[in-house]
């Protein structure tokens, strides 16, 4: 009698928890669905956003109306001090014409180049425009009629809006422009067109395209992210440029000699022969060379945590290894805990060393990340970096190859792009959180 009652019990609380664990799944199943449908309406709020703000900036460059910059004058003058050196910051802000970012949503993400007496502007969509490096209380870019929208085109930028214009050089009365290229469908690379300098109508011509491109699905690590594409150019010689490349996180191929990804290149700017420089990048997004002392400075982005300052010494001798993706300070998304992870770390370990591996250790790393962008060189010994995420510029000293006296200056919005114009002794700061230009004037 009494193991019937034992088994009628054990039988009542069987059906109890079955019941229990049927309504639970419907619940769990009633709650994937709901955030399944808020997931979509996110995403098609989104595609949505990003259509009309795509669709604004073609009006803009259609429409060939100037862009301006209007200072506000609520932060005029803001005081800091660089290198002991009294400076201010005056910032004007675009009106309501960038619109599509790179990062944001919006407003729009852009890239600066100085050439003699003018600055050059061009958007993350390729609206391009050139204005007085003297101004007043407004900074007004006359647009340049182009043809980016052949290389990039509106198709490709409406997939995301890491799909962009990556930089701006004018060298040598020539203009390059580097962007993420989807070279067949759904596989891409970072790519650089040119054209000859006319302020009415530039005509852009391939100028240098890797063969090989990374697909957004199916390649070999399973990953994609066009945030991960380099695209910093910048002035060599009178005969060459420098050139980073991300991998796109398509890691193997950073350190493969037999590709584009993950590299910095000199390119001879007038047969578009290159040689790799270095290897083992993830995604450098700073970039210049010091002629007088024959280095290259470059910064990089790391994973979870890990930016860095690379140094090349003497970069045409031989080919550099900085260790992307066998070393690294910084984790993988989501860590050494996660399960997913367990097979990415034994093909890409990330070791906390990068000198014991055989590669180049960065002069400076960051931990946790600052979102690490461009990099200038302000004097012999100066050097500035900038930061998105961070939002702040750090002034250093580099001296015997080694980071001195470095400091933080908060400026308060992400930083897309930064250069120096010695001539006027102004750093210009392309803000996108704002869509302002922020103006550093050394005092």
């Amino acid at each position: 009698m009494r193991n019937k009652i034992i088994s009628l019990l054990l039988a009542v609380l069987f059906i109890a928890v079955s019941v229990t664990l049927y309504k639970t799944d419907k619940k769990y199943s009633a709650l994937k669905d709901e955030i399944k449908k808020k997931n979509q309406i996110i995403e098609n709020q989104t595609s949505f956003i990003n259509k009309k703000n795509l669709s604004h900036e073609i009006g803009i460059k259609e429409s060939m109306n100037d862009i301006n910059f209007d200072i506000i004058r609520t932060t005029d003058q803001v005081k800091i001090k660089l290198f002991d050196q009294k400076t201010s910051i005056n910032f004007f802000k675009n009106t309501n014409q960038l619109a599509r970012g790179i990062n944001n949503f919006f407003p729009g993400s852009a890239y600066v180049d100085i050439h003699k007496d003018k600055i050059f502007l061009v958007s993350a969509t390729g609206i391009l425009g050139y204005a007085n490096k003297n101004f007043d209380e407004k900074i007004v870019f006359k647009q340049i009629k182009n043809n980016i929208e052949k290389f990039l085109t509106p198709k490709e930028i409406e997939k995301g809006n890491w799909f962009s214009v990556k930089d701006i050089l004018v060298l040598n009365d020539k203009i390059f422009i580097s962007f993420t290229n989807e070279q067949s469908e759904n596989c891409w690379n970072t790519s650089i067109i040119y054209a000859n300098l006319n302020l009415e109508n530039l005509e852009f011509t391939n100028f240098f395209e890797p063969k090989v491109c990374v697909k957004v699905v199916g390649n070999e690590d399973n990953e994609f992210n066009a945030h991960q594409s380099g695209g910093k150019v910048f002035k060599f010689d009178d005969d060459n440029i420098i050139f980073s490349t991300g991998d796109f996180r398509l890691r193997s191929h950073a350190q493969s000699k037999e590709t584009t990804l993950g590299k910095i290149i000199k390119i001879n700017i007038n047969n578009g022969s290159y040689n790799i420089i270095s290897i083992g990048h993830r995604n450098p997004q700073g970039l210049l060379y010091d002629k007088e002392q024959n280095l290259i400075l470059s910064t990089e982005h790391g994973p979870h945590g890990g930016d860095e300052i690379n140094l090349n010494s003497e970069p045409s001798s031989k080919i550099k290894n900085f260790g992307w993706a066998i070393s690294s300070y910084g984790e993988h998304y989501g860590g050494k805990d996660s399960l997913k992870n367990k097979d990415k770390y034994l093909k890409y370990p990330l070791h906390k060393s990068h000198s014991d591996y055989g590669f180049i250790e960065p002069i400076k790393y960051f931990v946790p990340s600052i979102g690490i962008s461009e990099i200038v060189q302000i004097d012999k010994d100066k050097f500035i970096v900038s930061s998105l995420k961070d939002s702040s510029i750090y002034p250093f000293r580099l001296e015997n190859n080694k980071i001195k006296n470095m400091s933080r200056v908060v400026i308060g919005e992400r930083i897309r792009d930064m250069i120096y114009d010695k001539e006027t002794k102004k750093i210009w700061l392309f803000l996108e959180d704002s869509a302002s230009l922020g103006i550093i004037n050394f005092e």
